[in-house]
């Protein structure tokens, strides 16, 4: 890829900067339209020799001629940082990755929605204790069984986590395997599988898509309202 597809993306970021009420935009508040200076082709290099892995290509020229991460959608793109001779993803739940497994699949197929179901139907319920020491002891109890089922380091390798919506909902960028270079969305705290994220029209969201469609809205959001009369 020649990075085409981005040329004028950074500057069209950080226009918003100065524009009225730009915290309209969902997320804003934090990242507030403020980007990080590219990667150079030698720190690219040695961020895919590091983590053994072959960016997406999208992504990959996003980092080049947008930036390292900023703004975004949601609360902005992680960005990605060499640190004491490490690179790394920052942001809230990053180390949810494995960045030494990046290489394998990211499998499409996640737990078992049945056996999701008959944990989730046997998960305790406060009112049914009299003594909040029980429940405790019976929730820490559920709670052992729950997270190998839907927090396996395994279920994510091969991808890293790109942004987060709060509240510790996330998506991760897929690095390898079938669906690299998509974004999937991760909504576990609400009891919900990994899943593809999709568009108005039902298509697997890449990164591309992903990001410009966020500009898009973000502009037509903050676009000056047409002159009266």
């Amino acid at each position: 890829m020649d990075g085409s597809i981005w040329v004028g993306v950074r500057e069209r970021v950080l226009a918003l900067i100065a524009a009225p009420a730009g915290n309209r935009v969902f997320g804003a508040t934090g990242h507030k339209f403020l980007l990080e200076d590219p990667l150079t082709p030698a720190g690219l290099a040695d961020l895919e020799s590091q983590t053994g892995v072959s960016l997406p290509g999208e992504y990959r020229d996003f980092l080049l001629h947008v930036g390292a991460g900023g703004a975004g959608p949601s609360y902005g793109v992680y960005p990605v940082r060499l640190v004491q001779g490490r690179w790394r993803w920052e942001g809230d739940g990053a180390e949810l990755a494995d960045l030494s497994r990046l290489a394998e699949p990211f499998p499409r197929e996640g737990a078992d929605p049945e056996a999701v179901q008959l944990l989730l139907s046997e998960r305790p319920e406060e009112e049914d204790f009299e003594q909040i020491e029980d429940f405790d002891d019976a929730i820490e109890a559920w709670e052992e069984r729950w997270e190998p089922v839907m927090w396996s380091a395994d279920r994510t390798v091969g991808a890293v986590v790109i942004s987060t919506l709060g509240c510790a909902a996330r998506e991760w960028l897929i690095m390898s395997g079938p669906e690299r270079g998509r974004i999937w969305s991760d909504n576990r705290v609400d009891d919900e599988d990994l899943k593809p994220l999709l568009d108005d029209t039902g298509t697997p969201m890449t990164f591309t898509s992903w990001y410009l469609t966020w500009l898009e809205k973000a502009e037509r959001q903050l676009a000056p309202a047409p002159a009266a009369g």
